[in-house]
């Protein structure tokens, strides 16, 4: 086995948006079945991953609030790897984690970072895990991160996230994304959400410019946007100038706070209804404002 010790793999963990995402029901074991449209985007963290002969995960978050301990996602995904391939006694990890995508966002930023984790060492220390065994290890450290150790950027999920068939990403276009600079826990939403009939459509996700919604794969839509907004009305201010200003739809990601827009390239990546969109809204949430794309497979 030809390990690398002491090199850096220096790897990007990408964001997601959820563009449609319709939860079917609660499981036995306290996940919810969904059934979910997930495209990467290119908003992404940084991730340095180094190995050594020191036993030991040692995990640096410079410049974000995020514990350095086993209570943080990526040194559980480190961790949970070093089991997997019995090598706990004689492999220690160094992790530097650069964080760009808002935490607790609604944007996977820490599924993704576990995953990269997941799949950076299996590079690493040559362990040939197969995809499925790294499903397997994702689905252990939660839901959304199975999609982040598959190669694909867009996907249909359904189970608890966990089961997937690859589909186009959405093309043509620029996403602008509005973070209102507080989290909203998952947990939470998922406890406040009632189920209603399996073929209802929120009609806070709707768009209000039909015509233009030829970019998407189906109509934006998200189970989870009613009880967020309930309680955060700002995002439906949010979601409201995004489409009064050009945005061929808009919705807020998985369990929230954040709110995308869609602005197909037929307006113009450079289109005055971006720019200024994105300028207004930045004057009121600084850097929780990201003008980004999308990853095509």
């Amino acid at each position: 086995m030809a390990e690398v010790y002491g090199e850096a793999l220096v790897v990007r963990a990408p964001a997601k948006v959820n563009l449609t995402l319709r939860i079917l029901g609660k499981r036995p074991d306290g996940y919810h079945n969904l059934d979910s449209v997930m495209q990467k985007i290119e908003l992404a963290d940084i991730i340095s991953i180094r190995c050594s002969k020191q036993p030991g995960i040692h995990l640096s978050c410079p410049g974000s609030d995020l514990p350095e301990n086993e209570s943080n996602l990526v040194w559980k995904a480190a961790a949970a790897f070093l089991r997997a391939t019995d090598r706990t006694a004689d492999c220690g990890v160094s992790i530097v984690l650069e964080k760009h995508i808002p935490v607790a966002a609604g944007l996977g930023g820490g599924s993704s970072d576990a995953g990269a984790v997941l799949t950076g060492l299996n590079r690493l220390l040559h362990a040939d895990l197969s995809e499925d065994a790294l499903l397997d290890l994702g689905r252990s450290l939660g839901a959304d991160v199975p999609f982040f150790v598959v190669p694909h950027h867009a996907v249909r999920a359904t189970g608890i996230g966990d089961k997937m068939i690859p589909v186009f990403s959405l093309s043509d276009c620029t996403l602008l994304l509005v973070n209102p600079g507080f989290s909203v826990s998952t947990a939470w939403v998922y406890k406040n959400f009632t189920l209603t009939r399996a073929d209802k459509v929120s009609n806070l996700s709707d768009s209000r410019k039909k015509d233009n919604l030829s970019e998407l794969p189906d109509p934006l839509f998200n189970d989870l946007e009613k009880v967020t907004i309930e309680r955060y009305p700002e995002l439906a201010v949010i979601k409201n100038f995004l489409l009064d200003n050009g945005a061929s739809g808009a919705l807020m990601s998985g369990s929230g706070p954040t709110v995308f827009g869609v602005f197909p390239d037929s307006l113009g990546v450079a289109s005055s209804d971006l720019h200024h969109c994105a300028d207004e809204l930045t004057k009121k949430y600084g850097s929780g404002v990201f003008i980004t794309r999308v990853l095509c497979n």
